[in-house]
């Protein structure tokens, strides 16, 4: 009996009836349920909680219900497996929410060196370094053939519109260029690795060497947005911009990989020359030299007193790396090579 009340209920729950109401039987069976509530519960005799809460999505028990039997387990049993089957649980600890996962996923305890607790969920410590600030600045690949030429002059056709919209607001202009900046190497990572698995080869490590400038790219962009808060044209610009942009080099980058990895190296050449010019508006006092954000000094390890001019500087080298990074990858493709077939600069900062 208990169970044909039961299952009445949940027909009309699925039938959207209203059982917002009390129900009961010659069986003493009390029923309290709420549309999606997990807080309901089925009652049998003596009090005994035969299901609720979070046990709805559970199969019904086929063992009798009635008094002396053992299909019914205690009120704090069945309290406690709710508790430990629940889909997602939120706790919360000195303030701050926890959720606890049904699947056994939890974030492991990460500390600094220091032993404070690392406050980052965007990147892990070993994913931070310290920037080669050693690298040669002043590379520049001088373009000779009809293909570098045309790519040549088109970054610097796009550095027209760029320079009258942004002029010497190099916080901005840099939020704005890295907003694209991180686009290419997103593009290439994904169309390398369904490549790879269209072709079942391996993709000598570019698959993980395109997504990590993608990264690093977006990385620059968070710390510039603790520096600069974007207006919103610039916000509606950014989307306009990227949505055109996103398109344009996924349909280069399928009919050329070389012409359009030889573009992104012209356009990392650009960033050095905008962010050098940045450092030179520091030092002069026209931008104030402020102190660097949290987020920078744990990624790239910078001393706590690290300023902005600091973290301009690292950036400038991460750019100079890009650089390296997609002119080399336009050569490969150049000498008539797949870039598989050359081991991919992983980790090159």
């Amino acid at each position: 009996m208990n169970q044909l009340v039961a299952r009445s209920v949940i027909r009309g729950l699925v039938n959207g009836r209203n059982c917002n109401r009390y129900i009961s039987s010659s069986s003493a069976v009390a029923i309290v349920v709420r549309p999606f509530d997990e807080t309901g519960e089925v009652r049998g005799p003596g009090g005994l909680v035969l299901f609720g809460g979070a046990q709805w999505r559970r199969r019904m028990s086929t063992a009798s219900s009635s008094p002396g039997t053992s299909g019914v387990a205690p009120p704090t049993a069945v309290a406690g497996k709710d508790r430990g089957e629940s889909a997602l649980t939120e706790k919360k600890k000195d303030g701050d929410v926890m959720v606890s996962s049904y699947w056994g996923i939890s974030r492991p305890k990460i500390t600094r060196d220091d032993g404070t607790e690392w406050p980052w969920n965007c990147f892990m410590p070993w994913e931070t370094y310290q920037s080669d600030l050693s690298i040669d600045l002043s590379k520049h690949h001088v373009p000779k053939t009809f293909m570098d030429k045309f790519a040549y002059r088109t970054v610097k056709l796009l550095r027209i519109p760029t320079d009258i919209f942004f002029k010497r607001r190099y916080g901005c202009r840099a939020m704005m260029l890295e907003t694209v900046a991180a686009v290419p190497g997103m593009v290439g990572g994904m169309l390398l690795h369904l490549r790879s698995l269209r072709k079942f080869q391996h993709s000598g490590g570019w698959v993980k060497a395109l997504l990590e400038e993608a990264e690093n790219e977006r990385m620059h962009l968070m710390t510039m947005v603790e520096l600069v808060n974007p207006k919103w044209y610039e916000r509606l610009l950014v989307l306009t911009v990227q949505g055109v942009f996103f398109n344009a080099f996924f349909v280069l980058y399928l009919l050329s990989p070389k012409l359009a990895h030889r573009i992104v190296g012209y356009l990392e050449e650009e960033a050095i020359h905008s962010y050098t010019e940045y450092l030179k508006d520091i030092d002069s006092g026209t931008i104030e030299n402020v102190q660097a954000p949290a987020i920078a000094i744990d990624y790239w390890r910078l001393p706590k007193d690290a300023t902005l001019k600091d973290v301009i500087t690292v950036i400038r080298a991460d750019e100079a790396h890009h650089r390296d990074v997609n002119h080399f990858a336009s050569d490969i493709h150049f000498q008539g090579k797949e870039l598989s077939e050359s081991p991919a600069p992983r980790g090159y900062h």
